[in-house]
């Protein structure tokens, strides 16, 4: 167990598939696992907030050689896999009849050993597929790493959790924006503000030279690049952009 030197919290360090047991006990307030752990072990524990790292999608696959139709495909086969509840949902919800062999740890082998036609498993590239002749014909789940809590915290441990969610969102929103100032025409200042998206609106201040001002905004890391065109379209220049570590708005 370690204690973090800037927040009062206590981190319990598990393997993924014991924690949420442990947070639905008490034994630990907080968790962060899986999203395809937590649906898969269907603990009482609540999602607090997605993450937004170590993604992954969960996939059903078969050997490349099959001709794949459609789900139809798995009905009275056999499907390997070491997440038996997603997948008999999934299955469920579509009508598929099929025989689910849960086996844990390298599941893609099913099918070349004759236990399977195919198999549900993780999947981050897909270079492990493809290294057992497989291929993905239907994402199920599309999972990320999530907090998750005890359903049952006191006021004085819930006045914690807002706190540290607050400290990870600002975190967060600072890895997903970058600071930006470029040097604009005063001419221009109207035009360039309309393009900036800004936490409220651009900040302009006057240069020494006459006829131009320095802009100060913040762009989103997924209209990045589309918006730094626009810019220099509209007679932005000199624009330097720097990482922002932390973001309160």
């Amino acid at each position: 167990m370690a204690r973090s030197t800037n927040f009062p919290i206590d981190f319990l360090f598990l393997r993924d598939d014991d924690i949420p047991q442990y947070v639905e006990d008490g034994v630990s307030d907080l968790g962060i696992i899986g999203e395809n752990v937590f649906l898969e072990k269907g603990k009482k524990v609540e999602v607090i907030k997605q993450l937004g790292f170590s993604k992954c999608r969960m996939c059903l696959a078969v050997p490349k050689s099959v001709e794949y139709n459609g789900l139809d495909f798995f009905n009275n086969k056999n499907i390997a896999t070491s997440y038996s509840v997603i997948l008999q949902q999934y299955l469920d919800e579509n009508n598929i009849t099929a025989e689910i062999h849960e086996i844990s740890g390298s599941v893609e082998i099913a099918p070349n050993i004759g236990l399977a036609q195919g198999i549900f498993d993780i999947v981050s590239t897909g270079s492990t597929l493809m290294m057992n002749g497989l291929k993905e014909v239907e994402t199920i789940l599309k999972s990320q790493a999530v907090l998750i809590s005890n359903q049952n915290l006191n006021s004085e441990k819930q006045a914690l959790l807002e706190e540290l969610l607050f400290r990870m969102e600002a975190v967060q929103k600072g890895k997903n924006n970058k600071y930006v100032v470029l040097n604009a025409p005063n001419d221009k200042v109207e035009m360039i503000s309309k393009i900036l998206p800004g936490m409220k609106s651009p900040t302009v201040v006057p240069l020494q030279e006459e006829g131009w001002s320095a802009m100060h905004s913040v762009i989103g890391e997924d209209k990045f690049w589309e918006i730094i065109g626009k810019l220099k379209n509209a007679g932005a220049e000199g624009i330097l952009v720097t990482p922002i570590e932390k973001m309160v708005l």
